[in-house]
C-alpha cells in the first residue's frame, strides 16, 4: 500500500511532464462531451435551526452537446481566490425562512470547464487514491460513482430544498449520478425530478412528483450513485437537507454524467 501511495504523485509529476509536449492530447476528451463545473454557497438566516451554519454545493455535470460552447473557462475549484464570475447573491426563503444563495460559474449549461494542467493532475491521482481506499468505483476522473451508504442518524426534520438541473439538448434522455455529503452526523435525500416545478410544488406544498424508479431516488443517505434512465431533457435533482446542520461549513459533491 505505502509503495503505491509513492507511486502516484509520480504519476502527476509524469502528466504535468507529458501535458508540456502533448497537452493537446491529454486534454481530448476519451468521451467526447463537454464538462459544466459550478458551485452554489448557501447561508442559513436566524429563523434556520442550522443558523449560522453554511452549505456549499460543489456541481460537476458531464454531459453530450452537440454544439460546443466557445465560453471555456478553467478555474480551480479548490483555490477560492481564482472566483472570477459570480452571479448575483440575493436573500431568498423557504417557509418564511431567509437564507443567501451564491452561485459560481454557473451559466445554465452555457459555458465548458476544462481544467488545468496541475488540476488536471491533481483530481487523477486523487481519483486513484479514493479507488484503491473503495470510496469511487470509477476510473474516469470526473464521472464520480461512489457506494450507498445509509446514515443512522435519520430523525424527523424541516428541510432546505435544492433543485440542480441536468445538461442536455435531447427532449429524453438518461443520466448517472452521484451525490456526497461530508458531515456523517446529518444525511440528504434526493429524488430525479422531470423538471423545476417540481422544486416549486415541494416549496408550495411539499407534495412533488418524481421518478420512481429504484436508481431515481435515494432517501437518507449520506453518499448514494444512481443511474435514471428515459427522463426529460428538463430534468434535475431534487435534493433535500435537513435543518439539523451544526458545522460552519458542510460540502455536498453532485456529480451528473449524461450517458452516451
Amino acid at each position: 500500500m505505502r509503495k503505491i501511495f509513492l507511486i502516484l504523485p509520480a504519476i502527476a509529476f509524469a502528466v504535468l511532464l507529458l501535458n508540456g509536449f502533448y497537452g493537446h492530447l491529454l486534454f481530448t476528451s476519451p468521451y467526447d462531451q463537454e464538462i459544466n463545473k459550478y458551485s452554489i454557497y448557501v447561508h442559513f438566516q436566524e429563523e434556520w435551526n442550522s443558523f449560522p451554519a453554511n452549505v456549499l454545493f460543489e456541481i460537476t455535470n458531464v454531459w453530450s452537446n452537440p454544439n460546443p460552447t466557445d465560453h471555456v473557462y478553467s478555474t480551480d475549484f479548490s483555490n477560492v481566490s481564482n472566483f472570477d464570475n459570480y452571479n448575483f447573491n440575493n436573500l431568498q426563503f423557504q417557509d418564511n425562512r431567509g437564507y443567501v444563495e451564491l452561485k459560481h460559474q454557473f451559466s445554465d449549461c452555457n459555458s465548458s470547464w476544462k481544467p488545468m494542467t496541475y488540476r488536471y493532475a491533481i483530481d487523477s491521482v486523487r481519483t486513484q487514491i479514493e479507488l484503491i481506499q473503495g470510496s469511487e468505483l470509477n476510473t474516469d476522473t470526473y464521472v464520480s460513482i461512489i457506494p450507498n451508504v445509509k446514515t443512522v442518524n435519520s430523525v424527523e426534520s424541516n428541510y432546505y430544498a435544492q433543485f440542480i438541473p441536468i445538461c442536455s439538448d435531447k427532449k429524453i434522455t438518461s443520466y448517472e449520478y452521484s451525490i456526497s455529503i461530508d458531515d456523517r452526523n446529518t444525511w440528504f435525500d434526493v429524488y430525479f425530478v422531470d423538471s423545476k416545478k417540481q422544486f416549486d410544488n415541494y416549496l408550495k406544498s411539499k407534495k412533488f412528483n418524481f421518478y420512481t424508479n429504484d436508481s431515481c431516488f435515494g432517501k437518507s443517505y449520506t453518499s448514494f450513485s444512481g443511474i435514471c434512465e428515459n427522463i426529460s431533457g428538463n430534468s434535475g435533482l431534487l435534493i433535500l437537507i435537513p435543518d439539523n446542520l451544526s458545522r460552519s461549513l458542510t460540502k455536498i459533491e453532485i456529480n451528473l454524467h449524461e450517458k452516451i
